[in-house]
């Protein structure tokens, strides 16, 4: 399935070659996140699960991890708004609302409890003690 093409994105290519002027971007050209941008790396050890998941220009307030038996779901609301200054007369205002979720399995369980969240600079960090029974759904707070 990979091997598909995105037509949406073979269209807006061809209408930006052949007529850039007919097409407007956005003044900051970030476009919102897909989950695909969300890279995930996992690492195991016999006690935990670590999982590096790249969220670059997100606030950490905006990022959700819950957990649910041995499914981790990573969510994140994205706000980008242009901003100006006093003195400025708005002549175009962009702003772009959005969110974006990726989940998926490990082998065992979580242990709720002793599992932990960090974010810092783009990159959140988990980590993910195992547990051998289920327990329900339960939503991590992120340090």
């Amino acid at each position: 399935m990979s091997a598909l093409i995105n037509r949406g994105n073979l269209f807006d290519d061809f209408f930006r070659d052949i007529g850039p002027s007919y097409y407007v971007r956005p003044l900051h050209g970030d476009p919102l996140p897909s989950p695909a941008q969300i890279k995930v790396d996992i690492k195991e050890t016999p006690e935990a699960y670590t999982v590096h998941a790249e969220v670059p220009g997100v606030a950490k307030e905006d990022i959700h991890v819950v957990l649910d038996g041995n499914t981790v779901t990573l969510s994140a609301e994205v706000k980008q708004q242009d901003s100006t200054t006093k003195d400025e007369k708005v002549l175009r205002s962009e702003r772009y609302f959005g969110a974006v979720s990726r989940s998926f399995q490990l082998p065992v369980d979580i242990d709720r409890d002793a599992s932990k969240a960090k974010f810092e600079n783009g990159v959140l960090t988990l980590t993910l003690a195992k547990k051998r029974a289920g327990g329900g759904t339960h939503r991590l707070s992120i340090d």
